[in-house]
């Protein structure tokens, strides 16, 4: 069995999300922010691979890990987004990290604030696709008004362990890779959750707010705003992701001005818990990249 991983990084309250931060290290910052159902945990691992380069910030979205419900109940994408905003206003400007419905939080966040973004990295980022899979899909579905309360009620009967296997078994591209100790804390993570009167109203309008996105219009359309960004970016995808289509990566090329991609021929939806030393070298390259002022090279 691989060793023990780490303990997950100590959080606190800072203004209204709750963040875990690694101690106080490198001069250059570096916020994260975690997809759908997920929080600051799922960075744990890269978070400690980078923890020499930067100092990493890794929020819960409002509503989800730690973090309370939003006073004003809005989970659109714009209002994590400034969720983000104010957490790198207390940083300082940082090298921005986005995972799935992150990775569309980072984008937003980019574009809008180009003054606090170094560099932009995103994993499996889930920007609108003409030819959503079958887990966007259920995500859809379960958006819907009425229905989405009702799946989340009958998922509620099921045992957490079997809502993890399932999560799990979607996201990981080799369920048998993920440590037991990981699982168990998934587990309690569920458990805890299912106890907070606005989890379900968190999870269910967080989801609406990423499939609004899907049908937006006009300037503030996701992949307009990818046009705009101005910060060197690194666009990573699993080529077994079965939530967001790899091939996405072409447009995405085409779309942001500075960026390059790779692909990952052994990961699944979320790299950074899978191949995490992998995942922080192709980050270190863009980071170092940043530094030097070079511009990465599209490939």
């Amino acid at each position: 069995m691989a060793a023990e991983p780490i303990p997950h990084w100590p959080g606190r309250m800072m203004g209204s999300v709750h963040v875990r931060s690694t101690p106080q290290g490198p001069a250059d910052q570096a916020v994260f922010v975690h997809g759908l159902a997920g929080s600051a945990t799922n960075w744990t691992d890269l978070m400690d691979e980078l923890k020499d380069t930067v100092t990493g910030h890794a929020l819960d979205l409002p509503g989800a890990g730690y973090s309370p419900a939003p006073a004003d109940g809005d989970y659109t994408v714009a209002a994590h987004a400034r969720a983000v905003i104010s957490l790198m206003e207390e940083t300082g400007p940082a090298h921005l990290f986005g995972n799935s419905l992150g990775g569309a939080i980072a984008v937003r966040v980019a574009a809008t604030r180009p003054d606090l973004v170094r560099s932009l990295t995103l994993i499996s980022p889930a920007l609108p696709d003409l030819l959503p899979r079958y887990g966007p899909i259920r995500v859809a579905a379960a958006a819907i008004p009425m229905i989405g309360e009702w799946v989340a009620g009958k998922m509620r009967l099921i045992p957490a362990e079997h809502r993890v296997s399932a999560t799990v078994s979607m996201v990981w591209a080799d369920v048998n890779a993920v440590h037991p100790v990981r699982l168990r804390d998934a587990i309690n993570e569920l458990r805890r959750r299912d106890d907070l009167p606005y989890a379900d109203q968190a999870m269910i309008c967080s989801a609406r707010g990423i499939v609004a996105e899907y049908f937006r219009r006009g300037e503030a359309n996701l992949w307009r705003q990818a046009a705009r960004v101005q910060a060197p970016t690194l666009i990573m995808h699993g080529r077994r992701d079965r939530l967001v289509r790899p091939a996405t990566a072409a447009k995405a090329l085409r779309t942001f001005g500075n960026a390059r991609i790779v692909l990952l021929p052994t990961a699944g939806h979320v790299a950074m818990m899978e191949i995490p030393q992998v995942v922080a070298a192709e980050a270190r390259r863009l980071i170092g990249e940043t530094r030097l002022g070079n511009a990465p090279l599209a490939s």
